[in-house]
């Protein structure tokens, strides 16, 4: 986790240059776009199994904050994702994979990051829990929201918005993400030696199968994304970068958003930098995956760019983000006021 954005790098430049290193070579990255399923299956998996059951009830003891700082994440960012898209006036094919960047789910990464910046870890999770568990509602339903309102105003969305079927969406999170969690929660509960040996190894694997749906999507969209870096040819230019800025005002005014709310709420700074994180990162691998399975169709790889280049830029930000907030000390935790008055206070108790 320390080092993912390095391998991050690593990983999409090899697929990236992949065909230029090694011209007329068996192309892995091509080649197992139809089995995507299978990592994130097993990424989610892990994440199920990396679960405490302490944290897992957190969710249940602490539901107002938890309930509230989900909300804001399915809020604020589709909306960002869906006014800055239009703001810079995006193709459909590009618009559809900004706004996904908005509808997905927090990312599993937030929770090792908070943890660098001295937020609420147990926060952290119970956010990044309760959204992925809800993930196969909120996500087809912000999907549905924000692609109702770009067809109304854009003809070109005609065919996209009558792709993504709110149950067709729901199903596939359910048994992408819902089930391999469930799954690797309950196996690790009943077989305490699969536990230990999950613990030890299960996040590599979440990563690693992350890292290989990031470097597929790349390796499908080397020209396109070639473009939008600034190469062209193999040779750096100084490229279009129109996307790469919209999708970092997403990602800053998420943080934002996540910060706001937590002032707003009154959690304490250790919770606000908690949701702040949250709410600022998706788990855009997700997304990724669930627009090259919705979407089968080449002319919709495309799609995928806004997610797979969101993840470089929430990651990178984010741990400059960490580093700054592990050299500012926590203020004083404020006086909590009683469950009546802050819901939120119900999460600080105890802490």
């Amino acid at each position: 986790q320390r080092w993912l954005l390095l391998w991050l790098l690593a990983s999409s430049g090899i697929a990236f240059f992949w065909v230029k290193l090694l011209p007329g070579a068996f192309d892995p990255f091509v080649a197992t776009k139809p089995y995507l399923n299978v990592p994130i299956f097993l990424a989610m998996f892990a994440v199920g199994c990396l679960l405490r059951l302490e944290e897992v009830l957190a969710v249940g003891r602490r539901w107002p904050a938890v309930i509230y700082g989900t909300s804001i994440q399915f809020t604020a960012m589709p909306l960002l994702s869906y006014f800055i898209g239009h703001a810079f006036g995006f193709d459909s094919i590009t618009m559809l994979g900004v706004i996904m960047v908005g509808c997905v789910p927090g990312a599993m990464a937030s929770n090792v990051l908070t943890l660098a910046a001295g937020g609420n870890v147990s926060y952290s999770v119970a956010l990044t829990t309760l959204a992925t568990m809800i993930s196969p509602i909120a996500v087809p339903l912000a999907l549905w929201l924000t692609l109702d309102i770009t067809k109304n105003v854009n003809e070109q969305f005609d065919a996209i918005f009558g792709a993504v079927r709110f149950w067709k969406t729901a199903q596939a999170l359910l048994i992408q993400v819902v089930l391999p969690v469930l799954l690797g929660f309950g196996l690790c509960r009943i077989w305490p030696r699969f536990e230990r040996f999950a613990i030890r190894f299960g996040s590599h694997v979440a990563n690693l199968a992350i890292l290989w749906v990031i470097a597929v999507v790349v390796g499908l969209n080397r020209d396109r994304l070639g473009s939008v870096l600034g190469f062209r040819d193999g040779v750096l230019v100084f490229g279009e970068l129109k996307l790469l800025i919209a999708l970092l005002l997403i990602n800053i005014l998420g943080y934002l958003a996540g910060y706001l709310s937590g002032r707003v709420a009154r959690l304490n700074d250790s919770m606000t930098r908690a949701v702040t994180l949250e709410i600022g990162m998706q788990n855009c691998g997700l997304g990724t995956a669930l627009i090259l399975q919705l979407f089968p169709g080449k002319d919709y790889e495309a799609a995928a760019i806004p997610t797979a280049a969101y993840t470089f830029l929430c990651v990178f930000t984010a741990t400059i983000l960490a580093h700054i907030w592990s050299r500012i000390p926590l203020g004083a935790v404020e006086t909590p006021l009683s469950a009546e008055q802050n819901p939120a206070s119900l999460l600080t108790q105890g802490d």
